[in-house]
């Protein structure tokens, strides 16, 4: 897991480099059709993936997104008929359920892109445009660099739309492209930054046996990858929650055995910033720990892993996800779990879930 979180720099950098090949047949089909709506269908980490972006895809393409998990669509809901097109996330490109719902949708002739790290994998068989991840083939369950880099493919693509839809002038899009550069270039101070974390507070992570993670706007998603790794890695009750949705109810359970992670953007502040220092500052005595994970500078007095880069609030995700990723696997290791031997290992052949 720590292999290929130590791999992401450099992935990063390829997928920037590479966009415009590996984008090749979204870039031309951006230029033919006007896009208004988008289905996106995913699970797991992808799921995840897609919330990351979903905001960054509605303001810089002007578009409708919605995101759906692939099973209760294909079995229980409604297909929107004026979708102009429908993204299936599926890292691995095996997961039965996504795999499932596309036949759905090729009933009625939307168009479908896979996006997808495994180029051979079985979802491939269904779509009408092929996008590759570009970040190689994960061999452990717990993915870390394919997860990043699902989010930065969709970035890519909010900014293609957004410059096919004038709703980015060329200058706009130039400067989104600087800073998903200049965030590439950040990373392995991130890296180094939440490893030197860990080591600080290493023996208070240990003693927790309930993890949650709040964040707001495209820090959402963030939690919820938070969830999915947590839950994976240390086996223990993490949940991710929107900073306002934990406010109506969840914050009842507040115990001393639960330790909160804020993620925050104080540099990017319409009242949601001040809302989560106001939160912080309530719970803090009834929990038995908080920790901060901000860009920029926290105003709270301690355990704040700050990250100091003034980008676009949509493109947080980007920096943030990656100390949570670094956590997951130090704590769970710190917990004396090895994340080397797999369990359940017939899952997925009893189950059906991947193919």
């Amino acid at each position: 897991m720590m292999t290929y979180i130590n791999e992401e720099p450099l992935v990063f950098n390829t997928v920037l480099s590479q966009y415009q090949t590996k984008l090749k047949s979204f870039i031309e089909f951006s230029q033919n059709h006007k896009i208004k709506r988008c289905l996106i269908l995913a699970t797991g980490s992808s799921y995840n993936a897609a919330l990351c972006a979903k905001y960054c895809l509605e303001n810089k393409a002007n578009i409708l997104v919605e995101i759906k998990e692939p099973f209760n669509f294909n079995y229980y809901e409604n297909l929107d008929t004026q979708i102009d097109l429908v993204i299936a996330i599926s890292q691995s490109g095996k997961s039965a359920s996504t795999i499932d719902a596309l036949d759905k949708i090729k009933a009625v002739n939307i168009p479908i892109f896979v996006l997808t790290a495994n180029t051979q994998s079985p979802i491939c068989d269904k779509t009408d445009y092929l996008l590759d991840i570009n970040c190689g083939i994960e061999t452990v369950g717990f993915v870390t660099k394919g997860f990043l880099m699902t989010v930065l493919n969709l970035y890519l693509m909010a900014l293609i739309m957004g410059k096919q839809n004038n709703v980015l002038t060329h200058e706009q899009y130039d400067k989104c492209i600087q800073q998903l550069l200049q965030i590439g270039q950040m990373i392995p101070r991130i890296i180094e930054q939440s490893l030197a974390f860990f080591n600080q507070h290493r023996a208070a992570l240990v003693n927790y046996n309930r993890f949650i993670a709040i964040g707001y706007g495209a820090l959402f998603g963030v939690t919820k990858e938070f969830e999915t790794k947590f839950t994976e890695t240390v086996r223990l009750p993490s949940t991710g929650y929107e900073l306002e949705a934990y406010m109506h109810g969840p914050y009842l359970e507040a115990n001393k055995q639960h330790c909160l992670f804020f993620i925050e953007d104080s540099y990017h502040d319409n009242g949601q910033y001040d809302r989560s220092l106001s939160l912080k500052n309530y719970i803090s005595s009834y929990v038995g720990e908080t920790f901060t994970i901000a860009i920029g500078n926290s105003l709270s007095l301690n355990k704040n892993l700050n990250i100091n880069i003034k980008v676009d609030h949509h493109f947080t995700p980007l920096l943030t996800v990656i100390p949570l990723q670094i956590l997951a696997y130090h704590v769970a290791e710190a917990k004396n779990i090895d994340l080397r031997i797999r369990i359940f290992d017939d899952f997925d052949k009893v189950l059906k879930s991947k193919i």
